[in-house]
């Protein structure tokens, strides 16, 4: 195994934190992985990880050296496509990540277009709304929406997505139009509840700047975009919902937007990728068409 070889499982190892899952990401064996990285410990002469039966985790010296075998394989695998990328069409594999409802109603239908545009890739596209671990899951970049944690990971803003209030006929007839936040306490609102954390997010809307919280009243807690959408529907409530996931509701008069003017703050979205230095040209490509189609359709 070459030099640049050696760096890959490596820098694969400490990603995982685990020499059994690298060896699964890299079609490897295990003891073979582990061979590769005894080889390069005594290549340098340090003690690069420190293993345990549970987790294995890079020394003071092995983290030093992480970094600079992700500089080094980048700058490698860049160099050896500089010449090719314009020549050739992109090819291969690309798994991503996207939440639920953006996947199902945006990219999925748009996806034919990409594939006949590029047909050298196949995806696998991943739809959930929990937030995925890209190394753990072996994958090549995820949507995310809303404010980031700190990261290690390459970051990519795509915009913003804009969010409305709005109920159904039916419950502004039975209730009444809500014209300013002062007349929430009136009313009711679907509760949504992170799936996450359980929590139950607070009415929001931005006033001279400021973001204003509201605990509303509500009936019923839901904790998924459909069931929430349907509960507005049903008339058991205001939500706060994306623009685009309601499109056609508004557009065939089910759900009608209140207090236009007091909407919540619009939610960021961020395409997120492992590396820095380097992208595969597959990735590229997709990374802007995915920012373009979701710039078209659903950022306000």
């Amino acid at each position: 195994m070459d030099r640049i070889d050696l760096f890959r499982v490596f820098t694969r190892v400490v990603d995982c934190a685990s020499f059994t899952r690298a060896a699964d990401l890299l079609g490897m064996p295990r003891s073979s992985v582990s061979a590769a990285v005894q080889e390069l410990e005594q290549r340098v002469g340090a003690r690069l990880l420190h293993r345990t039966t549970r987790k294995v985790a890079p020394t003071q010296d092995g983290l030093a050296f992480y970094e600079r075998c992700q500089r080094l394989i980048a700058d490698v695998d860049e160099a050896e496509n500089l010449f090719r990328q314009s020549l050739i069409q992109p090819s291969g594999r690309l798994r991503i990540d996207v939440p639920g409802r953006i996947g199902r109603l945006i990219i999925a239908p748009a996806l034919p277009e990409f594939l006949d545009r590029y047909p050298g890739i196949d995806v696998d596209l991943g739809v959930t709304d929990r937030a995925v671990d890209l190394v753990e899951a072996g994958v090549d970049c995820v949507l995310r929406v809303g404010e980031l944690e700190d990261s290690s990971l390459i970051a990519r803003p795509i915009g913003k997505l804009a969010l409305i209030n709005v109920a159904s006929p039916a419950y502004l007839e039975r209730y009444g139009v809500p014209e300013t936040p002062a007349d929430l306490t009136h009313h009711y609102a679907v509760n949504y509840a992170s799936p996450s954390s359980g929590r139950i997010e607070d009415w929001e809307w931005i006033e001279t700047g400021t973001t204003h919280r509201l605990a509303m009243r509500g009936r019923v807690t839901v904790n998924n975009a459909e069931a929430y959408i349907a509960c507005c529907l049903a008339g058991l409530g205001l939500i706060q919902i994306p623009a685009y996931d309601v499109r056609p509701h508004l557009e065939a008069g089910e759900l009608i937007e209140v207090m236009p003017a007091h909407r919540a703050a619009p939610m960021p979205m961020t395409l997120l990728y492992p590396h820095r230095q380097h992208l595969s040209r597959r990735m590229q490509v997709f990374a802007d068409w995915l920012d373009s189609i979701l710039q078209a359709q659903i950022i306000f």
